[in-house]
């Protein structure tokens, strides 16, 4: 039978294993649920049910978004709805609507992590090293001198258009916001209306799309070249009609949970400050 715990941790990705692993290192006593590998420690046990889990633990912690490699959103929905009482506390990231808004009207706190600013800003970092990255192995030219277009400029395009910069690519930045666009021409990149983008994408060599609305559309990708790079991080579904990149045979990507492979441990460290500080202010 599993002991009474601080905190439980399930699912999701690398991140999650190196979670675990810090908390036991902290000093607090760690259940685990359906994690990618194994966490060492005395004061860590792996649990078996979700049962378990929500009768030994009080801090619930899941991955980002919720239900990667844990449950659909329709069934993780209702096995929460199910077990969730007021002692708890639900941390996790992307928490689907209907379970905020249960936990809301059932005054069960929960936290998504991807609200807080300092969290989704160095989150944005693991991503768009991680888009370089898939960017870099999908071409054959570099980055330095090529055509980069940037869609969006946001948390993560605006430190994706800074990091292409600083790679001397030559960087154009395609948003609707007026501020936006003013401060990527303040930070010395050409800068564009989103409705104004199509104009270039023939020169395009990379395009990084960060907006989770459909932008690339079939007649948006007939303008592109055959060896044009596409590399897309926003939010499932994307932002390309991938029917149509694959009918034109393009090289588009769909790029999800970037940080968890490319920089799991550092992405761990974030969220597990984060927590901690949060468990504080809470006086847990």
């Amino acid at each position: 039978m599993a002991r009474h715990s601080d905190i439980a941790i399930f699912g999701g990705d690398k991140r999650q294993i190196y979670m675990a692993q810090s908390f036991v290192e902290k000093g607090y006593s760690v259940c685990t649920y359906q994690l990618a590998g194994t966490v060492s420690g005395e004061s860590c046990t792996e649990l078996h049910t979700l049962d378990e889990m929500f009768n030994h633990c009080t801090v619930l912690i899941g991955p980002i978004p919720l239900t990667k490699n844990f449950l659909p959103t329709d069934q993780l929905v209702l096995t929460f709805k199910k077990r969730l009482k007021r002692q708890h506390l639900l941390i996790g990231g992307v928490m689907p609507a209907a379970l905020t808004q249960f936990c809301e009207q059932h005054e069960i706190p929960c936290y998504d992590l991807m609200q807080n600013e300092k969290i989704a800003i160095l989150n944005a970092v693991a991503t768009v090293e991680g888009a370089i990255m898939e960017a870099i192995q999908a071409s054959a030219i570099n980055l330095h001198a090529s055509n980069c277009l940037v869609l969006g400029y946001g948390r993560c395009g605006r430190v994706l258009a800074e990091k292409m910069k600083g790679l001397s690519a030559h960087v154009t930045v395609a948003a609707r916001s007026q501020e936006a666009l003013a401060y990527a021409q303040a930070a010395g990149m050409r800068a564009i209306q989103l409705s104004a983008f199509e104009d270039i994408l023939p020169d395009c060599d990379f395009i990084f799309n960060t907006i989770p609305a459909l932008i690339l559309d079939e007649n948006h990708l007939e303008l592109l070249r055959k060896d044009t790079v596409i590399i897309d991080v926003a939010s499932a579904p994307g932002g390309i009609d991938y029917d149509a990149a694959g009918r034109r045979k393009l090289n588009a990507q769909l790029c999800l949970g970037l940080p968890g492979r490319v920089a799991p441990r550092a992405s761990a460290d974030i969220l597990v400050d984060e927590i901690i500080a949060l468990l504080r202010e809470r006086g847990d």
